[in-house]
């Protein structure tokens, strides 16, 4: 029996999160896997529901399942509250208590969707990297933080600081990837600049004697920011700090035309993982049947990988999803100007899934 919570949370999240658990269920039979599935609230809708934008009950159901799904936080509605009680401070919560060190974000381009991004399509055919940000350390989470005053003037202060563990542990992730790929791993840095990203060199290059076999390259963030834009399949594996990997995997995801197209996984050391994809609540066409539920599905697939070990389940989603690109089904968001293809709702577009998925022998 596989126990997993699924936290819709807020804007679209709840109508990508009904594909995704739609698929979830028909995969799951097909490989003769139970589920035990539960379902809470993250985020805004928590807030509006107990004041909090992650209770402790929710915390504690969390930490006794095999994995979490999660689909969208946050929206304009809350902007105006207090930092501590803003809807993302449920999401670094969650990440925090579960211990997800790491988060996993592939970008690949799909043959279909190439004309999609905004660059060339000499530049972004062929794309298949991936982004591997430390999640649970630097400025996010470093101490002291906060505005004070000092002499009169306000002072805003926060901390990026790692031990030598939490570099060790995040770059073995990163290693161990490039192995199942194309063995190069690029460390992405400040080092010239910070102290701390000095560390971040000094320990990736002891753990780097371990994998002789994967090559392995430095690259300062700024200069790497460039070269995603400029010539993005050089890249592998990139593995960096909290923040810049905030950064480096959004670029890397629109490059591919669509952030409504990207899955992302955070893991623990455990085996716990947290699935979700990319894009936000987008709460201006929440509850209109037009999100695309691609990249939450696509996270489904993450979570038969990573959590469940069945590799074969999530190739088969990753399939039915490139079968479904192909046949030319599309929702709004992947539809250029100029292009003739008729969007599809959300729900339509689960269904042409599912169909596909049923296809199978």
């Amino acid at each position: 029996m596989k126990r997993i919570l699924l936290l819709p949370g807020d804007g679209i999240g709840p109508e990508v999160t009904a594909q995704a658990r739609r698929v979830l269920e028909l995969v799951a039979q097909r490989h003769d896997i139970k589920l035990d599935l539960d379902e809470a609230l993250i985020g805004g809708c928590s807030i509006d529901a107990t004041g909090v934008p992650l209770t402790d009950e929710v915390v504690a159901r969390a930490k006794e399942v095999d994995a979490v799904l999660l689909g969208a936080v946050g929206g304009p509605k809350w902007d105006g509250i207090a930092m501590h009680l803003k809807p993302e401070k449920g999401l670094l919560r969650i990440r925090k208590e579960l211990g997800l060190f790491a988060n996993l974000r592939p970008a690949t381009v799909f043959e279909a969707l190439i004309d999609a991004s905004t660059l060339r399509p000499e530049v972004v055919k062929g794309i298949d990297l991936l982004v591997i940000r430390e999640l649970t350390g630097g400025l996010y989470f470093g101490e002291p933080k906060g505005i004070s005053s000092v002499n009169g003037v306000r002072r805003g202060v926060n901390t990026m600081v790692y031990d030598e563990h939490e570099i060790e542990r995040i770059t073995r992730v990163a290693f161990e990837a490039a192995r199942g790929r194309r063995k190069k791993v690029t460390h992405v840095h400040k080092a010239n600049v910070l102290d701390v990203c000095q560390l971040w060199v000094e320990v990736v290059n002891h753990l780097a004697k371990e994998y002789p076999d994967v090559e392995l390259a430095h690259q300062l963030v700024d200069s790497c920011a460039m070269l995603l834009v400029k010539d993005p399949k050089q890249f592998d594996v990139i593995v960096t700090e909290n923040m810049f990997g905030d950064i480096l995997s959004d670029e890397a995801a629109m490059i591919t035309g669509s952030l409504g197209m990207l899955p992302s996984a955070s893991l623990g050391s455990d085996g716990m993982g947290l699935y979700e994809p990319v894009h936000g609540s987008a709460p201006d066409i929440a509850g209109q049947n037009k999100a695309n539920p691609l990249a939450a599905i696509l996270s489904v697939a993450m979570l038969f990988e990573h959590s469940f070990k069945e590799l074969r389940a999530a190739a088969e989603i990753n399939d039915a999803v490139k079968q479904v690109l192909s046949d030319g089904k599309r929702t709004a968001d992947i539809i250029l100007p100029g292009q003739k293809f008729t969007p599809i709702g959300c729900t339509a577009m689960g269904d042409a899934v599912l169909e596909k998925l049923k296809a199978l022998s």
